[in-house]
């Protein structure tokens, strides 16, 4: 979850709000890749989760990196409730998950150093106090009660009003873990494009990275948990978005899309103010019932995008939203799907092939059957399998086209960190077919095995 936005002075054009989005538009020169990916924290004695405070906690955890490793602290009243460093943060999620939100960097090999280097950090602090960490895309036994609330204002607004407008969103909060990755587009024909892709493409890597089968201590009927509970989580703010594939969609449609989207809060002074179901349009009026008479800032703008959370979106950048999270391979393979599909042109355009006869329902379709049968998904006549290979062998050949070497020119391109899903392309099987047979024969149903086998 994003920390509070600086995105500038007061809007008095309405045109500021898509100027906003569209001063993100760069050449290509100067595109970049940022990964963030989630983490659960445990105790290991007792396999249960972090609580903030206390000797083995989360803020034991973000001190050690403080003090060890040179982060700089990030406090909410008196709480230390992140870190930041050379372009990076660490920060954390509503249940307590760890989140490295990376630098924007230029090739997939620096990105894969920056986690690594990040799980290094936190398994020295870790292992110090008794404490480990796990890459999961739902708690696998935890229930919702033992995962605490983090002592951050947004999330005491968001507790509330999630168990108003959905029946998943507290489990989204507390008890799943994402890993996304986020690009850049070079003009508004460049972001309508990558979008429309990253969209339809998402549930491809919802299928390929799934891996959340168990919920409270036993197999849950899907491959990724985590992507059902999006689908019942606030219907205002997620999904498929299927008005980005009409004509005329740009910049200014979206930002019709995000005015209509309920507020969550307004950040004045170091304080999260209510603003709970009410209406940007409004604020921009001077007529927000939470600040009656004043108007808002791009700032202000740009924290409400932060509280839109469709499969895929866009601020001055884009994201895409749809994978758990999960062991480290996979961590760098997600960037190396996404920059081999969006930063190569021809590749580009041979995704947007792949896709651009589907209409909303199939979309949809693919988005439920990924996550129920990961790579063995069928939707009218289309299979997952066959989808994800061939989104696979065209990001390996657009990462081959962009031809970034690494280790001083040792490694010629970027195309290994796509090994993993060329396995599991060969193998059909996802993690979360790895997990269900594990439980189903050597951990004879104790789904606890899962932190001996899987912890960084």
């Amino acid at each position: 979850m994003s920390i509070p936005q600086n995105g500038g002075g007061p809007i008095e054009r309405h045109e500021q709000m898509a100027e906003y989005l569209a001063a993100g538009c760069k050449p290509k020169d100067e595109w970049r890749i940022g990964t963030e990916h989630e983490k659960f924290g445990y105790c290991r004695d007792s396999l249960k989760p972090l609580p903030f405070e206390g000797e083995r906690s989360i803020h034991a955890v973000l001190s050690g990196l403080k003090d060890e490793f040179g982060w700089a602290p990030v406090e909410e009243h008196g709480h230390l409730i992140g870190l930041e460093k050379e372009g990076a943060n660490i920060s954390l999620e509503p249940g307590g998950q760890l989140e490295l939100s990376g630098a924007p960097l230029e090739t997939i090999h620096e990105t894969c150093d920056e986690v690594n280097d990040h799980l290094a950090q936190v398994k020295a602090v870790a292992d110090r106090i008794g404490v480990g960490f796990i890459g999961l895309g739902a708690a696998p036994h935890w229930s919702q009660d033992q995962m605490p609330l983090m002592p951050k204002g947004r999330y005491k607004l968001m507790d509330g009003y999630m168990r108003k407008v959905g029946s998943l969103g507290i489990d989204m909060m507390r008890r799943t873990c994402t890993v996304q990755v986020n690009l850049d587009f070079a003009s508004e024909a460049d972001m309508v494009k990558k979008l429309r892709v990253g969209l339809a493409l998402q549930p491809v890597a919802t299928a390929l990275f799934a891996n959340s089968p168990f919920l409270d201590g036993k197999p849950n009927g899907h491959k990724s948990w985590r992507s059902r509970i999006w689908r019942d989580l606030d219907a205002d703010r997620t999904g498929m978005l299927p008005f980005v594939f009409e004509d005329g969609f740009g910049f200014e449609r979206w930002v019709e899309y995000a005015l209509d989207v309920p507020m969550y809060f307004v950040y004045r002074d170091g304080r999260y103010i209510d603003a709970l179901g009410q209406s940007f349009r409004d604020f921009l009026k001077g007529e927000l019932p939470a600040l009656p008479g004043e108007r808002p800032t791009l700032s202000d703008w740009a924290d409400h995008l932060t509280t839109i959370f469709p499969e895929a979106r866009i601020k001055k950048f884009i994201e895409m939203r749809g994978a758990d999270g999960g062991p480290w391979r996979r961590l760098c393979a997600l960037p190396a799907f996404w920059v081999g599909l969006m930063y190569d042109q021809t590749a580009l355009d041979a995704a947007w092939d792949v896709c651009r006869t589907w209409d909303a329902e199939t979309r949809e379709g693919l988005r439920v059957a990924a996550s129920i049968d990961g790579l063995q998904a069928q939707v009218d006549g289309l299979r997952m399998e066959e989808i994800a290979a061939e989104c696979v062998e065209i990001a390996d050949a657009g990462l081959r086209a962009r031809g970034r070497m690494g280790a001083g020119g040792m490694i010629p391109d970027e195309t290994h960190f796509l090994n993993t899903l060329k396995e599991s392309i060969e193998s059909g099987r996802v993690p979360a077919d790895d997990l269900l047979e594990h439980y189903r024969t050597d951990w004879d149903g104790d789904v606890t095995h899962v932190f001996g086998a899987y912890s960084y």
